[in-house]
């Protein structure tokens, strides 16, 4: 794990050697355990490396790194775990250089020396983002992993290009002058977080994942700046294939099959030349993770969770008695309110544009945790997108099915009858009949419940269906000052792959939007402000492709999702450990905003000051927290997304003075 950074600016005559090291500067938490940089002064070209020493710890392991044929240099974040099979496959068709070490860089360097760039990329199985400069070509080729584990932004401003790991590195360069795209504030504000392409700044993209973007870096700018990334591999087809091929077997097959898929698969990612651990929530995905790495390790796997003294947010007990089952060497920290209150004035900096999933605070302090211990952790991201987990999948089913053979007119009659008590009302109403009820209708957070139902009501279809369940702000561009909400994979129906069922469509648009942009960057973010390696086992593309070939049947059955992981973590762990109400990695976030957090909100969500940076209409904000404050409705996500940018907008200020 490590950060990349670069730029191109032609013959400008600006100073190369200062500014690629100021870029590497602001991401050394990404690599704190040396910094490279390579410079081409005639060109204007410059590729900087800031390296966290995972494999080959010696310099030979250093970037950024020349090829042996003198040919390619490569700065490059991130892990190649079939990387000795390269080896040997370079080795078996004589294209092996010289070897100087045993690091994955080198493997890789050889690799697109020997058979180039897609075929490459195409044969590795890892997680990644990649600059690479071919001298005799030209040609400057960017590159990030399938699923987005790692992230890379690029984008020019004037003529120059500027690439790196984070935004921090791009804005170190003296002509970075890129505004606030209104835009894509809007989709902060619909989903907690900006989706690939679009970033925080105009004219700076995400590089989308499984793509890659060759720029040849002479002659016509105008020319060089028509570069357009190209999909080596695509999620979409992965689905459709696996859909179009599905396994036949038994279910006892099919278990036993994802079970070996995804113990090479942890195999392959405990490679390591530092400590290793994994986190531990005692939850279904970080239990199967810990379990198979348990099972073919010699020594007890390190594992971490945080725990929290507010009963419906701690998992802490479970997870201890998964370690202690699995006997692991386990590691747990209760964290009080305060501790997690501490974090929220450096999320500002550990995101380079505003961020607003709240788990980023427990994710940040497990990180630390962690870091005093071990340098990469294992995590067990991905279970739910691939193996059907989250309740919306549950609902699509539920909910969406009996709705969508109603009257047109009959949803709009009920929508407005749901629409016109109060949720605070439901709630009341719902407490005095819960003696009576059924349980099948004893709902917690009744009246949030009746007002979401309410919305579903309205909707046309399955994908807007899916897009309601997945808003928090569901206009978002009446909020934000001139801004048009942008088309994203979501809103493009020619995004969406060909499935058989909603709930394989759902799964699908979580691993390419939420996942990639909201779960990988959170993750990575979190735990690189700590300098923590994290992988992510169940996302190798292989153990992807075996997901999609598994009917819907053996992720979801009775009711509750997952059934396949299940079958094989209760080959390790009994089942009445596991067997437990779905807990969000969440913080009583509602709670402190009208305790704690009220006065940092305030000032944030001041009327005056809102009006003054121009970038929000006050009105529906106030509003929306005079309802939070007041109990009458919960608005705790859509405020935390203004707060979020409030609060990096404030940063970014404060860094220009």
């Amino acid at each position: 794990m490590c950060g990349i950074a670069g730029f191109w600016q032609g013959a400008s005559g600006v100073a190369v050697d200062p500014v690629i090291t100021w870029m590497c500067d602001r991401i050394n938490h990404r690599g704190p355990d040396d910094t490279g940089c390579w410079i081409d002064q005639s060109s204007g070209l410059a590729l900087g490396h800031t390296r966290l020493s995972i494999l080959d710890l010696s310099p030979a392991g250093n970037q950024p790194m020349l090829s042996a044929c003198k040919r390619h240099i490569l700065a490059f974040n991130g892990e190649i775990y079939n990387h000795l099979a390269l080896r040997a496959q370079l080795q078996a068709e004589e294209k092996a250089p010289v070897w100087r070490g045993h690091s994955d860089t080198e493997t890789l360097l050889a690799c697109f020396a020997a058979w180039g760039i897609e075929r490459t990329l195409q044969a590795t199985v890892g997680m990644f983002a990649i600059a690479l400069w071919d001298k005799q070509k030209q040609v400057l080729t960017l590159a990030r992993d399938r699923m987005g584990e790692k992230p890379l932004y690029w984008g020019w401003c004037d003529d120059v290009l500027l690439f790196g790991s984070e935004l921090k590195a791009l804005k170190a360069h003296p002509v970075f002058n890129a505004e606030i795209d209104r835009n894509a504030l809007t989709l902060l504000l619909r989903h907690c977080y900006i989706p690939a392409p679009y970033s925080i700044y105009q004219g700076i993209q995400k590089l989308m994942p499984g793509c890659f973007v060759q720029i040849r870096l002479q002659g016509n700018v105008a020319r060089s700046k028509d570069a357009q990334p190209e999909a080596y591999w695509q999620l979409n087809h992965a689905v459709e294939q696996g859909l179009a091929n599905p396994f036949t077997g038994s279910p006892e097959a099919a278990v036993d099959l994802v079970e070996s898929r995804l113990s090479d698969s942890i195999g392959e990612q405990m490679l390591s030349d530092v400590p290793l651990g994994a986190f531990l929530s005692g939850g279904v995905d970080s239990s199967t993770i810990v379990a198979l790495m348990q099972a073919q390790s010699e020594r007890p796997v390190r594992t971490f969770t945080i725990g929290f003294e507010q009963g419906g947010y701690n998992e802490a007990t479970h997870a201890k008695a998964v370690a202690e089952h699995l006997g692991t060497e386990h590691t747990e920290l209760y964290v009080r309110p305060e501790d997690a209150l501490a974090v929220i004035p450096k999320l500002s900096g550990m995101y380079c544009e505003p961020f607003s999933d709240s788990s980023q605070i427990p994710t940040f302090l497990v990180s630390q945790m962690a870091r005093q211990h071990v340098t990469v952790a294992l995590s067990g991201d991905g279970g739910d997108e691939l193996f059907g987990g989250y309740n919306r999948y549950i609902a699509a089913r539920k909910v969406w099915g009996p709705v969508q053979r109603l009257p047109a007119f009959t949803r709009r009659a009920a929508a407005s009858l749901l629409r016109s008590v109060s949720p605070a009302t439901w709630d009341k109403l719902f407490d005095c009949a819960r003696p009576v009820l059924p349980a099948r209708l004893q709902l917690s957070i009744p009246g949030e419940k009746a007002r979401k139902l309410a919305d579903v009501l309205a909707l046309s279809d399955g994908h807007a269906f899916y897009r309601q369940l997945t808003s928090h702000w569901t206009d978002p561009a009446r909020v934000v000052i001139g801004a048009t909400e942008p088309e994203s994979l979501l809103t493009t129906p020619s995004a969406w792959p060909e499935t058989d069922c909603l709930e394989h469509a759902m799964m699908a648009m979580d691993a390419k939007t939420y996942m990639a942009d909201d779960i990988l960057t959170k993750v990575d973010r979190a735990a690189m402000a700590t300098s923590l390696e994290t992988r992510v086992p169940m996302l190798d593309h292989r153990v992807v492709e075996l997901a999609w070939r598994m009917p819907l049947d053996l992720k979801i059955r009775d009711g509750q999702g997952k059934w396949l992981l299940r079958q094989v973590l209760y080959k390790h762990v009994p089942r009445e450990m596991i067997e437990r109400p779905k807990m969000g990695f969440g913080i009583p976030l509602d709670s402190w905003l009208r305790g704690p957090l009220r006065e940092w909100a305030e000032a944030l969500l001041d009327e005056s000051r809102l009006r003054s940076e121009g970038f929000f209409h006050p009105e529906p904000i106030r509003t929306m927290w005079a309802e939070h404050l007041s109990g009458k409705q919960n608005w705790q996500y859509h405020l935390w997304s203004v707060l979020m940018f409030q609060a990096w907008w404030e940063a970014q200020q404060d860094s220009n003075k």
